[in-house]
């Protein structure tokens, strides 16, 4: 099962980008007084029923190192250093037990404007910061040249202890459960895979299970930026990355910065508002890709429709030994979406398909799963669900899905039966509860916040960054629009980057419904 709900920022690069990820080689040290009694830090220690915590994490000193190699790719090179920092493992027992957040750096290239740092989070739940920073550094090269960059794996997260809730083997085998049973018997194979897939992340992340929470990760960020020595936190969230930068400064509203938040999730959506917007940002995203083919929306989705229920019949053969069903068909059809530079290969993979050859929607679904060409698989949407599921307390049941099905299916013919039944099956049988409907991301008394939306992003619909704007408070978000394709904006538009930096480098703020053409 895969979820497309809040999807990884910069999920297409990843058809184009390979060889780019990074481990971490170094640790962390603690100096001054480390006897356990709590020491507030002189900035803006977490608030709320955390209390204070202890110096011997306040005090803590990274130890920048060399940057190491993962089983994904080879180090990025000597202009990128990682580090780890110790945060509680449980915030509510901040003199507790603690784990490692394993970070990267690139230092400001003109020291003597050095603003400070510049966090990154790249999006999921579940995205990798240290394997997305190095390919994400070109286009912030005038970021850099003020601000050091720094990015990092939240807790869960692949070098910050990540979970693995299953075997490569074991992924594989479930690519043949029907995310859109059909039959009692597929229902019972459904729903028996996802409560299997929970108890799998249970023995992996064991006491970690519940402690990895957007609220956590949150609360590691303001730790983070005290001790990267910044009085104010300044971050740039992409995607998931949006409702984390929403809930950091509902958490800490003084010490918020220079906030950007592109491709922004919508913090009014529960479980099924979440996914009835990715319905429709698809659909809508496919409208104006078949649009650009010349073919009308209606009729092209409708004969894409007929295809996924061919597959569902009967799966495609491919050039390997393995199979197209119908959700790896449905995954390679999404992929592609992300960005407009990818829709001739959309076109070459449907073809095909078309003419009982599933290789190239297939090789795409790979691509967004993360599977290498010796059968690995990564682990973001491990990651994801484990985060989701702790945030998320909505849970329809099975008959509360099939009420829902119909109005899925009306938003969109080929994505609407999918992310219907997803509702049931991503968190069913979980084993730790979730802690909100939706999350809450008031921030009175911020500095602005950047909110910026995309008309054609297919996974954040651009709906959302009205709500998030608003949901934030008057006088912090502030809206900027760019008419667009793609998932997010910066990087695609030239009047969106000149409006981020000059905020992010000089303090300007635009006004509250800026549009961007191009």
């Amino acid at each position: 099962m895969v979820r497309f709900v809040r999807s990884t920022a910069l999920a297409a690069a990843a058809v184009l980008v390979t060889g780019l990820a990074a481990g971490c080689g170094g640790g962390s040290s603690d100096e001054g007084n480390d006897d356990g009694k709590a020491s507030a830090p002189p900035t803006a220690a977490p608030s709320g029923p955390t209390g204070k915590l202890p110096a011997s994490l306040t005090s803590q000193k990274l130890d920048w190192g060399r940057c190491g190699a993962t089983a994904d790719g080879p180090a990025p090179g000597d202009d990128w250093q990682c580090a780890t920092l110790k945060v509680p493992l449980d915030w509510e027992k901040p003199t507790g037990e603690t784990i490692g957040i394993a970070l990267i750096r690139g230092k400001a290239t003109d020291e003597d404007s050095r603003i400070g740092s510049l966090l990154f989070n790249f999006g999921g739940p579940g995205g990798s910061g240290i394997s997305m920073m190095p390919s994400y550094a070109a286009l912030t090269s005038q970021l850099q040249e003020r601000y050091d960059l720094v990015s990092f794996d939240p807790r869960g997260v692949a070098a910050s202890e990540g979970v693995r809730c299953r075997s490569d083997q074991e992924i594989q085998a479930a690519e043949s459960v029907d995310s859109t049973p059909d039959t009692a018997a597929e229902e019972t194979s459904y729903l028996k895979d996802s409560a299997d897939f929970g108890k799998g992340c249970e023995e992996s992340a064991g006491k970690l299970m519940a402690h990895v929470s957007t609220t956590d990760t949150a609360r590691d960020m303001d730790l983070m930026r005290h001790v990267l020595g910044d009085q104010k936190l300044h971050y740039f969230g992409i995607s998931y990355g949006t409702e984390l930068g929403g809930v950091y400064a509902h958490l800490f509203p003084k010490n918020v910065g220079r906030l950007v938040l592109d491709a922004v999730v919508d913090p009014s959506a529960g479980t099924v508002g979440h996914a009835e917007n990715q319905t429709r940002g698809f659909q809508r995203a496919l409208d104006n890709y078949l649009k650009s083919t010349g073919q009308d929306p209606k009729e092209g989705s409708q004969k894409i429709a007929d295809l996924l229920k061919k597959i569902d019949a009967e799966p495609l053969p491919t050039s390997s030994d393995r199979k197209l069903t119908q959700t790896l068909a449905l995954t390679g059809i999404v992929l592609p979406l992300y960005s407009e530079q990818t829709w001739a290969g959309l076109t070459s993979a449907l073809d095909a398909a078309e003419q009982g050859d599933g290789s190239e929607l297939l090789a795409l679904a790979d691509s967004y799963n993360e599977r290498g060409a010796t059968g690995r698989y990564g682990t973001t949407t491990h990651s994801q669900r484990v985060i989701s599921c702790l945030d998320d307390k909505e849970r329809p049941t099975i008959e509360e899905t099939k009420k829902l099905l119909p109005q899925f299916q009306k938003i969109s013919p080929v994505f609407g039966e999918f992310m219907g039944w997803d509702t049931a099956g991503w968190c069913h049988n979980w084993p730790v509860a979730g802690q909100h409907e939706t999350p809450e991301v008031s921030a009175p008394g911020a500095d602005p916040v950047l909110v910026v939306g995309n008309t054609g992003d297919p996974a954040t619909p651009y709906e959302g960054a009205r709500k998030m704007a608003d949901e934030l408070g008057k006088d912090v978000g502030v809206e900027l629009t760019w008419k667009g394709e793609g998932h997010g904006a910066y990087g695609s538009s030239s009047c969106v980057d000149d409006t981020v930096n000059a905020y992010l480098l000089d303090g300007k703020v635009p006004e509250d419904g800026k549009v961007c053409e191009s």
